[in-house]
């Protein structure tokens, strides 16, 4: 009977996770309102940092409120907030999924540490469930901050082009926000991460608010160095009247040349990083094969010399 209590629970908890992953990573229906409604809660937030949790309101919310009853769970929550943010997953109940996932594998660990230390009631089980718990809250975390570095990564693969794009565009004559939504549309498919945050940027400043922040946000959410100096130049190209499409050009062609540097470097590094699995699993092959045939024949020549005497 516990068997068959356990394995249901088991089934009902990946059925949970997997449902969870499912309403995390779904697209997006109506990405226009989920970006105004995400704008508007951010201003909320920046107006009143206190306490926003809710007893009241949809599942999420409320899941959000418990945990912000405990101490520390507020700022898990916004930390936690802040690494999908930059990840680049925006949806509503992104964070409430997230810390209900989180709880749900930390529960499952310690019923499986449990079951698996059943007969032991001492230091052994006590050990197990730290180890599960320690397991269980950082392992979400731990992926998605190789999500954060996955999705810093393809930002910064889509900027040279996108950027010399961009001047080309404002070369035509059309206004900044008009041009930044063009590249967003004609990137859309081919840089997808770097074109939704450029229509993100321009949804803010169509919903009115100022360009500079709309560009210190998207930094924020990126944390990407040169996205900063991108948006500063942008910033000051706009109010000292300069020419932009010229200045785009110049860096676009800096970062073509740090992208070649880097991959020169990494080229570079490459034959270090060779030198331990060679050490290691290539030359001591190298030497069996090498040696083993000639051993073998002396040996067999030493014993035959021996038996011959």
């Amino acid at each position: 009977m516990l068997n068959v209590l356990f394995f249901l629970i088991a089934g009902a908890t990946l059925s949970l996770l997997v449902w969870s992953g499912f309403e995390l990573f779904a697209e997006q229906e109506d990405p226009l309102g989920d970006r105004m409604e995400e704008l508007q809660s951010r201003a909320l937030v920046a107006a009143a940092r206190g306490p926003r949790r809710k007893a009241t309101g949809a599942g999420g919310d409320r899941v959000l409120y418990l945990v912000s009853l405990v101490p520390g769970g507020d700022d898990w929550i916004h930390g936690a907030e802040k690494l999908l943010v930059q990840a680049g997953i925006r949806r509503k109940n992104a964070v409430a999924i997230y810390i209900l996932g989180t709880i749900i594998f930390a529960l499952t660990l310690f019923g499986v540490t449990i079951r698996l230390q059943a007969g032991n009631l001492g230091s052994n089980l006590i050990g197990g469930l730290v180890a599960a718990g320690i397991l269980g809250f950082m392992l979400p975390r731990m992926v998605l901050q190789r999500m954060v570095k996955r999705y810093r990564r393809k930002l910064q693969e889509a900027l040279p082009d996108t950027v010399d794009l961009l001047g080309i565009v404002l070369g035509t004559g059309l206004a900044l926000d008009q041009a930044m939504m063009r590249v967003s549309e004609e990137m859309e498919y081919i840089y997808p991460e770097l074109a939704a945050e450029f229509a993100t940027v321009v949804m803010q400043v169509r919903a009115g608010q100022e360009r500079s922040v709309a560009f210190n946000q998207f930094v924020r959410r990126t944390g990407i160095e040169d996205i900063k100096s991108l948006a500063a130049m942008i910033i000051q190209s706009e109010k000292f009247g300069t020419s932009l499409a010229v200045a785009l050009k110049v860096y676009a062609e800096g970062l073509r040349k740090r992208r070649s540097l880097a991959a020169e470097a990494a080229v570079a590094k490459a034959g270090i990083k060779m030198l331990f699995p060679i050490v290691i699993f290539i030359l001591p092959v190298l030497f069996v094969v090498t040696l083993v045939p000639g051993l073998l024949s002396v040996i067999k020549d030493l014993k035959m010399l021996t038996a011959g005497h």
